[in-house]
């Protein structure tokens, strides 16, 4: 074969084959950098995940920082986006009753504020937040709290720094009933009296029970009344309603199915939210939970 009369032929052929290797190749490089970076990426994430507070910089005892954030009644971010953690006290997570008021306080008292941040017995915890006693001026924020019945005390056994004051005013708001915590807010919310235009007991027969008695009405239809304390929207867009305490730990739930939802009210998961309902439908039970199916809008009525 002659080789010199086969490439002097085929010169145009043979440079666009070049040129395709060429490409190709880097390509391939191009990729295998960029897969480099991903895995160092996530293994990034994974020292994250296991909670590697290693790259947290030094926050000295007493120091000065603006807050810039409120998260709930005992947690807020400082300048540079770092996390503290309140110490002395635990404050309602979101979807229980006090966490609303606990955190309105708490932006109230020190948001965009310099506080000092006195340290306790740990630096910092397993997420990676700054442990801290909390001061605005000389006011104890924890005490604070505590004095106005928002949060309770947590204290662990080797932190004893502010731990007998603290102690003795939770025991003072708990004997005059102070606050969300211990009476007087909750009194009122669980006194609050609703007014039912269709869904009753005299207009439909069925008896009236509370979200948290679901559980032994399976198989019976019935009028459940509670409060929605959080709401979740799936994958497959089914919409839950979780009453009385939030997913996992939910009394009852109610669902709406994406092939209903066109019936009723828009993002039925934010309009619902946070309202006090009764739910009109035979009660089943899926994992272990109370449920009812919503599929027409007369089945659900807020309170007023």
């Amino acid at each position: 074969m002659n080789f010199k009369k086969f490439f002097k032929e085929n010169k145009i052929f043979l440079a666009i084959i070049i040129g395709a290797l060429i490409v190709g190749g880097a390509i391939y490089f191009s990729n295998l950098e960029k897969n480099k970076n991903l895995s160092s990426s996530l293994t990034n994430v994974q020292k994250f995940s296991k909670n590697n507070c290693s790259n947290l910089p030094e926050l000295e005892d007493r120091a000065k920082k603006l807050v810039t954030k409120i998260i709930d009644g005992d947690t807020f971010l400082i300048e540079g986006g770092y996390s503290v953690r309140i110490l002395g006290i635990d404050a309602d997570e979101k979807g229980y009753p006090c966490y609303e008021v606990a955190k309105n306080r708490l932006e109230e008292l020190i948001l965009n504020k310099e506080v000092k941040l006195v340290k306790g017995k740990e630096d910092f915890d397993e997420y990676c937040r700054y442990l801290r006693y909390v001061f605005l001026e000389d006011e104890n924020i924890s005490l604070e709290l505590v004095k106005e019945g928002l949060v309770v005390t947590r204290f662990s056994p080797e932190d004893i720094k502010f731990r007998e004051e603290i102690a003795l005013a939770e025991k003072e708001a708990k004997e005059n009933g102070v606050g969300c915590k211990w009476g007087k807010v909750r009194e009122v919310e669980e006194k609050k009296q609703f007014h039912w235009e269709n869904l009753t007991e005299e207009k439909t027969g069925l008896k009236v029970i509370g979200a948290c008695q679901a559980g032994n009405y399976y198989g019976k239809e019935v009028i459940v009344e509670g409060k929605v304390v959080d709401t979740f929207r799936s994958k497959k867009n089914n919409v839950f309603l979780n009453f009385e305490k939030p997913y996992p730990n939910q009394c009852f739930f109610a669902v709406i199915f994406s092939s209903d939802q066109y019936k009723f009210v828009q993002n039925p998961e934010k309009y619902y939210n946070q309202k006090t309902l009764r739910i009109r439908g035979k009660v089943q039970e899926y994992r272990g939970k109370p449920e009812i199916i919503l599929k027409e809008p007369w089945q659900i009525e807020i309170g007023k």
